[in-house]
């Protein structure tokens, strides 16, 4: 069985896959067999065994005869197995130059398509800190959106932190909209938050059902042309930093669909 085994790796070294280095052992082992006995002798199933015969004779290493009417498989001559090993590094160098002649065509084409959004992922409380930061490096004033849970929020962010990105955002005078859920703490936010918040830039605030909407996770549109998204569900929460006026601009689209629908919904209160 170790001789074998052995046998089967030296197989594996040569190039050939697992399951046809364990057929190509048991036809050597057999001297010669049914594809049934194979499947026998190998534990591989049939239809997987006729399959790898068929594979082994196409590069010629078993040859195929008629035994008894049916079909028979026998070991080629060994010396085959180093003509297949020739033709795969052969093959190998065919594929590595027409993969040097082709690199140009595919660099052209990447220089020639469409800016792609650029995408910066964030992991753990000091990746998530950081996305948080991004919001105030801007170096103007402007209109952040937002679709939050700071029930959450206030769960994986130390509170401190928090207070210091809010007075960031107070120097810079960044002004916003939100949609909450309709929690008692998301409700009372605001009030613990943003007390010394100029009234002028204080953010607007939408609550919609939580029951409906049990969202557990944070959309932040901020500065040109960026987009924030954090997932508090997970035990260990993730954020992507999207940056692409396209993105940008449809998210702003969509944050305004979700604006009038929690407006709709507080009329029916």
């Amino acid at each position: 069985m170790e001789k074998e085994h052995a046998l089967i790796q030296q197989l594996r070294k040569i190039g050939l896959k697992q399951k046809a280095s364990e057929v190509y052992a048991a036809l050597l082992e057999l001297k010669g067999a049914h594809p049934s006995r194979v499947a026998e002798y190998t534990g591989l199933n049939r239809s997987t065994v006729y399959k790898l015969l068929v594979e082994l004779s196409i590069k010629g290493l078993v040859s195929e005869l008629q035994k008894k009417g049916k079909l028979y498989y026998q070991i080629e001559n060994p010396k085959r197995l180093v003509k297949f090993a020739k033709d795969q590094v052969k093959l190998a160098g065919e594929r590595l130059e027409n993969a040097k002649k082709a690199l140009p065509d595919f660099v052209e084409l990447i220089q020639l398509s469409p800016v792609r959004p650029k995408i910066r992922f964030a992991d753990g409380l000091t990746g998530l800190m950081s996305l948080y930061e991004s919001h105030v490096l801007e170096k103007e004033p402007y209109e952040m959106l937002g679709i939050s849970n700071t029930t959450e929020l206030t769960k994986v962010f130390p509170k401190k932190f928090v207070l210091d990105y809010i007075n960031k955002k107070k120097k810079l005078g960044i002004g916003g909209r939100a949609i909450f859920p309709d929690c008692e703490k998301d409700k009372n936010y605001l009030k613990e938050y943003y007390k010394n918040y100029p009234k002028k830039i204080l953010p607007q605030i939408k609550y919609v059902p939580a029951k409906i909407f049990p969202y557990r996770n944070e959309i932040t549109i901020y500065g040109k042309n960026k987009v924030s998204i954090i997932n508090f569900k997970q035990k260990d929460t993730v954020g992507i930093i999207i940056e692409d006026q396209t993105i940008h601009d449809m998210m702003r689209m969509i944050f305004e669909l979700a604006w009038t629908g929690a407006t709709e919904f507080a009329k029916l209160k």
